[in-house]
């Protein structure tokens, strides 16, 4: 489950019921692991180590990863009785939301909005490109976040030509369009499902979070779908739409929206 990030246990209260901080240590690591780009392996393997140390995308998961582990741990200080504690929770659930696992240890439901707010951030990146994790990839919002930086540096010196890199390599302007209209299908999947959920009369934590994890693959939500709740009480249209919602985040929307292009099924 660590290895296809899927996030299943055989216990109601996943990893948490084992209660055991060697457990959730080798699976924190694991599925780390198993969220970065395989390619990464494959320049170790061949001990290109320098090339796979510098990969960009790797930096940047890892700065994530560190990131919200540090903001989470501080903002729940006052949920638990020590840092070491906070830290043990924190670093657990969001390597697991990260990577599109799905385990859970703690019902961060209870923890501070500041904590669940940046869980719903890292559902959204999801972890890197060619790994077995879903969500937007990380090497997608770093490329986005690059291409907001030239051109905002573009405005204020319209004169200066940049380009957008990654690992070294110039981003093509054809690139980056087909990122941007990822990025806005992502968007609108995303609301337009959780439009559709809403019908049921749940809170726009509970809606929300049902729409994104499911595209992203991820597991537990918020609220009602908390580490601790299920989707038992949503209705059947809902359900229905949420998987649909998790085959498109898996096939990375566009194949599943093709289905429904009329240009598609016309005969050439």
């Amino acid at each position: 489950s660590s290895a296809g990030t899927g996030g299943f246990s055989n216990r109601n209260a996943s990893v948490g019921a084992y209660n055991s901080v060697a457990i959730e240590m080798i699976i924190t690591v694991f599925i780390l692991l198993f969220s970065l780009n395989f390619a990464v392996y494959f320049l170790l393997i061949t001990r290109r180590w320098k090339d796979a140390l510098e990969s960009d995308e790797l930096r940047f998961f890892f700065l994530i990863v560190a990131g919200a582990t540090v903001l989470i741990t501080l903002a729940n200080l006052g949920v638990y009785s020590s840092v070491w504690e906070s830290l043990r929770y924190a670093v657990f659930q969001v390597a697991s939301i990260i990577s599109t696992t799905g385990f859970a240890t703690a019902d961060y439901v209870l923890w501070p909005q500041f904590s669940q707010l940046i869980l719903i951030l890292i559902m959204f990146c999801g972890a890197c490109a060619g790994s077995t994790g879903g969500g937007m990839k990380c090497s997608r919002i770093l490329t986005l976040l690059r291409a907001i930086r030239r051109d905002l540096h573009h405005i204020t010196h319209p004169r200066s030509v940049e380009v957008v890199k990654l690992d070294g390599k110039v981003i093509s302007e054809e690139t980056l369009h087909s990122l941007l209209v990822f990025v806005g299908a992502y968007v609108l999947l995303v609301f337009g499902a959780a439009l559709i959920i809403s019908l049921d009369g749940f809170s726009f934590a509970t809606s929300f979070s049902a729409s994104l994890t499911c595209v992203s693959n991820v597991g537990p939500g918020l609220e009602v779908i908390g580490p601790t709740g299920n989707f038992s009480a949503f209705s059947p249209l809902s359900k229905g739409v949420m998987s649909l919602c998790m085959i498109a985040g898996r096939l990375e929307i566009f194949p599943v929206l093709m289905l429904f292009s009329p240009t598609a099924w016309r005969k050439t």
